[in-house]
């Protein structure tokens, strides 16, 4: 993987793409996988590997994550998406397929909603629905007062709760771990709480979020992330949406069961 730089006014933004995407040599769409919030580019190792060699493909650190940092935290999840477009004309990149994983899917929800007609495909794992219809008032209300809540635990507290309520396996709590250790603890809290903060902005927006091209859920059958899995029963049903459910996976499904989830995704391409 090529390492790229995209310098914006509140921080740069550091992504990866492999061969493939930098000289454009396949006609097949790119993979866009873009990791949910505290997570970075690693969440989607056992991904890449899988894919680097037959799609272009790009991987981002999301802005104030990991190597993209230091980054201001006073941009919402439009402007998130806006960084994302600007990125992928850079990179010449104009039949994008979107991964997203939890916070990486309402990206690529803002993303279809500010540019519409140019996602060849979407792919959620673990993500919700941004419609304001799916969410009640108290679970928006909540959603923006966050960054208090972290900060009032201790950091072992979070550590602990942070990896073992997203995954269902030891290697995805370590790397979980691995993610959270990367901030100090206000750190995490600011950037917790922050998106947060956007993801209830966006619903409250009331905004259509709708998709024009093919969609694909995912959903572990042990994610205990809030109502993932509720939203996504939802979701499907209302849409008609596809929804895989992946066997002994928790929120983070793509690192649990790996081999499920690429098979999905190649399923999915398939029928591009």
């Amino acid at each position: 993987m090529i390492e790229r730089r995209y310098d914006t006014p509140q921080g740069t933004i550091v992504y990866w793409v492999n061969q493939l995407a930098a000289t454009g040599g396949t006609d097949l769409p790119a993979l866009i996988f873009l990791p949910g919030l505290t997570a970075d580019h690693r969440l989607f190792d056992a991904q890449v590997g899988h894919f680097a060699a037959t799609h272009p493909v790009l991987v981002w650190d999301a802005p104030g994550h990991a190597a993209s940092r230091p980054f201001a935290l006073d941009f919402d999840l439009a402007q998130k998406a806006r960084w994302l477009h600007e990125i992928l004309t850079r990179e010449g990149i104009t039949r994008p397929v979107i991964v997203g994983q939890s916070m990486g899917g309402y990206v690529g929800q803002a993303f279809s909603q500010l540019f519409p007609g140019e996602l060849a495909g979407f792919i959620a794992i673990d993500s919700a629905p941004l419609q304001r219809e799916y969410v009640t008032g108290a679970e928006i209300w909540l959603l923006a007062r966050m960054a208090p809540v972290y900060r009032h635990y201790p950091r072992a507290w979070l550590l602990a709760q942070g990896s073992n309520g997203v995954s269902e396996t030891p290697e995805g709590r370590a790397q979980m771990r691995s993610f959270i250790e990367t901030y100090a603890r206000d750190e995490y809290a600011n950037l917790a709480g922050h998106g947060y903060r956007m993801l209830a902005d966006a619903m409250a927006a009331d905004l259509p979020y709708a998709f024009t091209c093919p969609v694909q859920l995912i959903c572990g059958e042990r994610d205990r992330a809030a109502s993932t899995k509720r939203y996504n029963r939802a979701w499907a049903a209302k849409t008609g949406y596809p929804l895989a459910w992946i066997a002994d996976a928790g929120h983070n499904s793509c690192v649990d069961r790996p081999d499920a989830v690429n098979a999905v995704i190649e399923g999915f391409l398939n029928r591009l």
